[in-house]
């Protein structure tokens, strides 16, 4: 046999290793799927001819196996214990209070990351090889299903380098994406056989499978997030441990952060579950977990959930239904948001008829096309989206969608986002983007102009008696009365409304310019930081990137903004109408709802859930989102469902909108 055959083994093997590790673990791969193909296909051809060359090892292996009789039981070394679970951020909070009595009082730094939805395992490396693969079973029994766990591509049958630990059991989850569920189903339907409900479902019965081969047909994926018994591993906390995990070319859990306090992490969750729709994979939960390992030690663990992580668990609900049509809608920054407009179906207790598609590359990653038959989820507090389409349902040939190439309302050309996911109308002038800004501009989180609703803008635009903000401020009363059912009192109210909201302050100001990644809380730090517009203006986009919880995006947006010509006119005009550019100083005063706890439920008429959790806040509050005995008021509107009933049967008090701005007026304005 020609040494040289042995060499190109040897070398297609590594540039295979090398590009899965590419594909999988980093998600930035070099090669298209058919030239990864081809080198497989040489490894393959290559060992064929020359089998004495095979090795357990070669990524030709995968599905080398034969069946086997049944599952073994294995006893895990150290036992895999479940998490306890809490449901609101006040729980979260005491479990932190909690966990620093008992470390003393010392600092803690807090990981958050996603909990998947699919099936515990434990994956053991000997020397670098993959020698074992575990479920959870019990805890302290599993079954050995090694066969199943060496056909997940993402996981090396062998760890690259020299430097890998002797002994690594690493614990995550198995789990199948949406996408490979949508294909599986499709081939179901094929060959007539049952069709999978969920992902999870799927991989629960995958991994247990005995035939090897079928279970490389599903293409399970795995997540590391957690290890078991292990010798040689160097890290000394969970961050650290993932970069040393991925630095052996294993897959760890995605989108994973740090935080120094509670509070931040409760944030950084809050954001998370609102961009669930991003994920290919289905997620149950998020888990929050102590980062340093010498005070997980410490802490231990009770007999069935150790001391040190939580999981931080939301409702899910999910239906399936028809999808009619596809509409866009062009928001304040320009950005056009398709929605779905669907077939009314009961989704966690209410009728649904439209859901988010959030951008134009989702609708293309997901296939979404108008006749499909979707799966439609919401999760925690978000509104519904799209989780996949049931292609196996879809009937005759649908057509693709289509995103629109021009501002459906202008008829602009439309600019996706340089690196970017959002399509936008750039014409500054666009009526739609006029309107929402306007809108924005009045709300009550903003200048809280009042009598400025929807409606009368509308009319203020099409008339062409606004067109820029400080065009509210020149308005009279005799304009105002040409307008639909517009009469001298309410034109009177309106116009007070306007005078009033000069005095706001520059971090009400701030946060109603719609400029880019600035809402109110970024409005407010700005506003505190520098005092007055003038010295905002001043700042360059280095010191603006010093100040915390601003960062480069924000300070890059906020920048170029003030020194474009669009925003120097806007706040040179405002300033010329007398609008208020500075920040004024908090009077130290009672505030009515300091130490009190709010719950808001149901729809309210007169503020939107930001707008009113914003005031329990700048009242001394805090907003909260689930009712417990700790609630000192549940705020209920129209339609206030289980957090109603729960606060009645708790003899918590429940009070109206009126009876809330009645609590806020001995407040200062802000």
């Amino acid at each position: 046999m020609p040494l040289d055959v042995a060499a190109r083994i040897a070398q297609l093997r590594e540039r295979i290793r090398h590009h899965d590790r590419l594909y999988y673990v980093e998600a930035r791969p070099e090669i298209s799927d058919g030239q990864y193909d081809e080198l497989m296909r040489e490894l393959r051809r290559l060992e064929e001819q020359h089998p004495e060359l095979i090795e357990a090892d070669s990524p030709s292996q995968r599905i080398g196996d034969q069946p086997v009789e049944h599952l073994e039981s294995v006893q895990h070394r150290i036992p895999m214990l479940s998490i306890d679970n809490v449901t609101t951020p006040d729980e979260l909070r005491k479990f932190d209070q909690r966990t620093r009595e008992a470390l003393g009082g010392e600092p803690l730094e807090w990981v958050v990351e996603l909990k998947i939805d699919g099936v515990a395992a434990s994956v053991i490396y000997e020397d670098g090889g993959l020698a074992r693969g575990v479920t959870r079973g019990n805890g302290l029994v599993g079954d050995d299903i090694t066969h199943t766990i060496r056909t997940i591509v993402d996981l090396p049958l062998k760890l690259p380098g020299h430097d890998v630990p002797r002994l690594l059991e690493i614990r995550g989850e198995v789990y199948m994406t949406n996408s490979d569920l949508v294909r599986l189903n499709e081939r179901q339907q094929r060959d007539g056989a049952s069709l999978f409900a969920n992902t999870r479902n799927v991989t629960a019965g995958t991994v247990r499978l005995l035939d090897p081969r079928l279970a490389a047909e599903r293409r399970l994926r795995m997540f590391c997030h957690g290890t078991g018994f292990c010798e040689g591993l160097r890290a000394t906390n969970h961050m650290d441990f993932l970069r040393e995990i991925r630095h052996y070319g294993l897959p760890a859990t995605p989108d994973v952060a740090c935080f120094a306090d509670m509070e931040a992490a409760i944030r950084h969750c809050d954001e998370l579950i609102e961009r669930l729709h991003e994920l290919d994979f289905e997620v149950d939960g998020l888990v929050i977990k102590l980062n340093d390992f010498a005070q997980r030690d410490r802490l231990g663990a009770r007999s069935k959930s150790p001391r040190w992580l939580v999981a931080y668990k939301f409702e899910k609900y999910e239906a399936t239904t028809r999808l009619n049509a596809i509409s866009v809608s062009v928001g304040k920054s320009g950005a056009v948001t398709p929605v779905a407009e669907l077939e009314p179906v009961q989704l966690a207790g209410t009728t649904v008829s439209r859901a988010s598609l959030h951008n134009k590359d989702e609708i293309q990653r997901k296939d979404v096309r108008v006749g499909d038959t979707v799966v439609v989820e919401k999760a925690g507090k978000i509104i519904p989206h799209i989780v996949r389409v049931e292609k196996h349902l879809r009937q005759g040939r649908l057509k693709p969608y289509h995103f629109p190439i021009q501002c459906p309302v202008c008829h602009s050309e439309l600019v996706q986002d340089e690196g970017g996911v959002y399509v936008r109308c750039l014409n500054p002038s666009c009526p739609a983007q006029l309107k929402e800004r306007l809108r924005y501009f009045a709300g009550r989180s903003a200048m809280d102009i009042e009598g400025l609703g929807d409606k009368l803008v509308e009319q203020l635009v099409e008339a062409g008696l606004v067109r820029r903000f400080a065009d509210l401020y020149g308005l009279t009363a005799e304009q105002l009365l040409e307008l639909e059912r517009m009469g001298r009192k309410s034109a009177d109210k309106l116009l007070q409304g306007i005078e009033a909201s000069k005095s706001r302050g520059l971090a009400r100001l701030l946060n109603a310019l719609s400029i880019r990644h600035v809402g109110t809380r970024v409005a407010t730090v700005l506003a505190e930081h520098f005092g007055s517009m003038e010295k905002l203006q001043q700042a360059t986009v280095e010191e603006l990137e010093q100040i915390p919880e601003i960062g480069q995006i924000i300070a890059h947006s906020v920048h170029h903004f003030l020194h474009s010509e669009t925003g120097r006119r806007t706040v040179e005009d405002l300033r010329q109408q007398g609008v208020a550019m500075r920040q004024p100083r908090t009077r130290a005063t009672h505030q009515p709802l300091a130490g009190k706890t709010l719950v808001v439920t149901g729809t309210l008429s007169r503020f939107s859930r930001e707008e009113v959790e914003r005031l329990i806040e700048q009242h001394g509050g805090r907003a909260a989102s689930s009712v417990s005995k700790s609630t000192d008021y549940v705020l209920a509107g129209e339609k206030a469902g289980s957090k109603l009933d729960k606060a009645r049967q708790l003899n918590i008090p429940v009070i109206d909108e009126a009876q809330f701005e009645a609590l806020l007026e001995d407040s200062p304005e802000p």
